[in-house]
């Protein structure tokens, strides 16, 4: 799908409507309320149950609930950002649509983050290789899983055929086992192999019902980038995207957003129908609840000033 295309196929709010229609109820109205199938419109944008006379839209309940902006910028805004090898920033959304407000370019972007991540998506499998890496700049005297002030993900890579597959990241709070086993219970189906280095916070896994292979560092003459190579190319991959994206600075309690890009393109990384992951997002963002500017900026609960991580 190019530009030209976009703005040709999604010129109306009707024709961005239908279309937001067919990815929510692709075989055909279905109540959120009652699950009753049958409806008729009201004043063009809602629809009432036939049984239960609940009115709904089509952008109830999505990321594009109670948008003051036209569809049809909304559309532009997932063709930019998923046209984009890269990524895009909150100042280039601002500009490509023309913006007033930064705000609203941040606020899009983020909301359009959280739809990168598909509801119930597949946990990885096979064999993985798992490590945690630091995000944030050098410490003196600092290194390894002492170091403080930064923050600390997990990692997991499927490896097909010496080759990398899907990935996974999250933050962790720390390198402990609870933080570590629950990652991967949430990430990686059971039964597969999790190529580890010795570190004791993976001990457990093998109890959990997953084989585990086992790297250890020290003694071996080899760095951990030789023995995990997969995993720490990954991490070193998503430090360059933050340093070039996004200037290497992102604010702390946002970083998960960021995060969720990155592994939304990467596991894309080989499409090359652009359409194809523009229709990806919509589909999730009508799967996904709405949020709001304010929750956004809030989201840990916290209102006192936020934190960036200088990546370097």
């Amino acid at each position: 799908m190019t530009l030209e295309e976009l703005e040709r196929q999604f010129n109306t709010e009707a024709s961005c409507r239908d279309y937001l229609f067919q990815i929510r109820w692709p075989n055909g109205f279905v109540c959120p309320k009652c699950g009753n199938d049958k409806a008729w419109p009201v004043r063009k944008v809602l629809f009432e149950c036939a049984k239960c006379h609940h009115q709904v839209s089509v952008i109830a309940g999505t990321i594009f609930q109670d948008t003051r902006k036209p569809l049809t910028m909304w559309f532009r805004a997932i063709w930019w950002v998923t046209s984009q090898k890269n990524g895009s920033s909150a100042l280039g959304l601002q500009r490509i649509l023309g913006l007033n407000s930064y705000q609203t370019a941040w606020t899009w972007l983020h909301k359009l983050r959280t739809a990168m991540v598909r509801p119930g998506r597949e946990t990885l499998s096979g064999y993985v290789e798992v490590d945690e890496s630091y995000i944030g700049g050098e410490e003196p005297q600092k290194r390894g899983r002492g170091a403080i002030k930064k923050v600390l993900v997990a990692i997991a890579v499927e490896v097909v055929e010496e080759r990398i597959g899907r990935i996974r990241i999250g933050i962790i709070k720390d390198a402990s086992a609870d933080s570590l086993t629950g990652f991967i219970r949430n990430n990686i189906r059971k039964g597969s192999t999790i190529h580890s280095d010795g570190w004791n916070g993976y001990n457990e896994i093998e109890s959990m019902n997953y084989k585990r292979n086992v790297s250890v560092i020290k003694g071996s003459g080899k760095d951990a980038h030789e023995l995990l190579p997969h995993v720490h190319l990954v991490a070193t991959l998503l430090k360059r995207w933050l340093l070039g994206t996004h200037q290497g600075a992102v604010s702390e309690k946002h970083l998960d957003y960021y995060l969720d890009e990155f592994t939304f393109r990467f596991n894309r990384r080989y499409s090359g129908n652009r359409g194809l992951l523009f229709y990806r997002l919509l589909e999730n963002a009508v799967l996904i609840e709405t949020t709001s500017y304010k929750a956004l900026v809030e989201k840990d609960g916290n209102e006192s000033k936020t934190q960036y991580i200088v990546v370097t």
